[in-house]
């Protein structure tokens, strides 16, 4: 006598994984995000792998989680993923100041971002 199962908001050939509270802007992040949509998994990861952004290393993290969700938990094959979806998400805002000269301060805003990536499989082409 346990809930019933929450039904699956993605469909049967899809897989995702969520990074939130990443310290980053989002603007930031979803330039990292922006290379990455729509490409071949493996193609994505070697992207990843050779930025010279900071936050890219988070990015390869949760791409990596979603093939792997794919792999074990829908019996995907990792081959044939590409990543569909990749978008960023607003979280929240640290608000800090900074003091300036005269007893003034000003407003210094610290970001977070939210990230979800969809990785989804494609038929392999046949071969004529």
């Amino acid at each position: 006598m346990g809930k019933s199962a929450r039904e699956r908001s993605l469909a049967e050939n899809e897989a995702k994984a969520v990074a939130r509270m990443l310290r980053i802007s989002p603007q930031k992040l979803n330039l990292v995000a922006q290379m990455i949509r729509g490409k071949k998994v493996a193609s994505a990861l070697a992207d990843l792998e050779f930025s010279r952004k900071r936050i890219a290393k988070d990015v390869r993290k949760c791409l990596e989680s979603a093939i792997a969700n794919a792999e074990n938990n829908h019996e995907l094959d990792v081959d044939d993923l590409v990543v569909a979806e990749a978008h960023v998400g607003k979280g929240i805002v640290l608000k800090r100041f900074h003091a300036r000269g005269r007893g003034r301060s000003s407003g210094i805003n610290k970001p977070f971002a939210h990230l979800t990536i969809v990785v989804r499989e494609v038929a392999a082409k046949a071969e004529a």
